[in-house]
């Protein structure tokens, strides 16, 4: 059996990931700890594998873990499909691990990933930026949806999107808005939550910010009745699922959507156009972040003493059927004072 690079990292005394660079990307690691490495593959006779085609290249970060914490949701799978496919692109490995919204999971992953990977993209994670950091230690890290001063990152300006989302409100008669929390560990949520508060405030709109909840369409339906209780003309939530189950929550209490309550969620998934009716939402370029994260990852393995860079994404509004005016603000036609 040809030795193999596990063999040799083991030789050298380093670990699997160091050992791989020292074939791919030689000038990011110490002259000794190269020689060190080559001198164990030749000991053992480990030749490094070649392209396989004609003007195939090997990626100076050939092998890339994303971790995620929720495969399932529509966002998650569409930012690890644009970042598998910009991976592919740049003969990138791409590792997914889902962590079903845990931080213990989260943790666990990422301490056994480190070392065993050239590379973590770690998306809406649930740990504090530092513990990933501390986890992660010499792997590069690609934070998605959390900003830190330590790593690159990949941030969606969703403030903007909420602040179009309020303003379309107040200019439809909308008085009194609910807020319904996604998870408790979201940093998406708490930056979220913070924005509507100050813009409820600076537009003078009464705000019920209502407890955390799974971000899911249970955790919207379980969530409908409180929100009815507010009062509130109109309703936000963390994302799409959550929009959806409030509105299938406030149906079955015999209320209509939008005349009763308008409701838009945050993400501008899949699920928003399939709902019925189609849900007004808060678009968030989460493809876009995929294939940017792929790119910040082959960055930092081509300049590793770059500074570290923050990339902002836009958010925009997308109306839909399930938001509209107040009572007092519908249009009926031959009604002069609605006009």
């Amino acid at each position: 059996m040809a030795p193999t690079l596990t063999e040799v990292a083991q030789r050298a005394g380093v670990s699997l990931s160091t050992a791989s660079r020292a074939f791919s990307a030689p000038d990011r690691i110490g002259p000794d700890t190269l020689a060190r490495i080559i001198a164990a593959a030749d000991e053992i006779g480990y030749r490094a594998a070649t392209p396989t085609h004609a003007g195939a290249t090997r990626s100076i970060a050939s092998t890339v873990a994303v971790v995620v914490p929720d495969i399932t949701h529509p966002v998650f799978a569409s930012f690890v499909k644009a970042a598998q496919a910009q991976g592919w692109h740049r003969r990138q490995t791409v590792l997914l691990t889902d962590t079903d919204g845990s931080a213990d999971r989260e943790r666990e992953m990422i301490g056994e990933l480190q070392g065993r990977v050239d590379a973590l993209v770690v998306c809406a994670p649930r740990l504090p930026a530092a513990d990933i950091a501390q986890l992660a230690g010499d792997t590069p890290i690609v934070l998605v949806n959390r900003l830190s001063s330590g790593c690159d990152c990949v941030v969606a300006d969703s403030e903007d999107g909420i602040r179009q989302a309020i303003d379309y409100l107040v200019a439809l008669g909308h008085e009194h808005l609910a807020y319904v929390q996604g998870s408790q560990q979201s940093w998406s949520n708490e930056r979220r939550v913070a924005a509507v508060e100050e813009l409820c405030a600076a537009r003078n709109v009464q705000l019920s910010v209502l407890g955390w909840q799974q971000e899911t369409l249970a955790g919207g339906h379980a969530a409908a009745a409180s929100v009815i209780a507010t009062g509130a003309s109109a309703v936000m939530t963390h994302n799409d699922p959550m929009a959806i189950g409030v509105m299938n929550g406030v149906r079955k209490m015999g209320l209509s959507v939008p005349d009763d309550l308008s409701i838009i969620g945050i993400d501008d998934s899949p699920l928003a156009e399939l709902a019925h009716p189609a849900l007004t939402s808060v678009n968030v370029p989460m493809a876009r972040a995929g294939v940017l994260s792929l790119d910040l990852v082959h960055r930092r393995a081509a300049e590793p003493d770059t500074e570290h860079r923050e990339v902002h994404l836009p958010t925009q509004l997308v109306v839909r059927a399930s938001s509209g005016p107040t009572r007092d603000r519908m249009f009926h036609p031959g009604n002069k004072d609605a006009q």
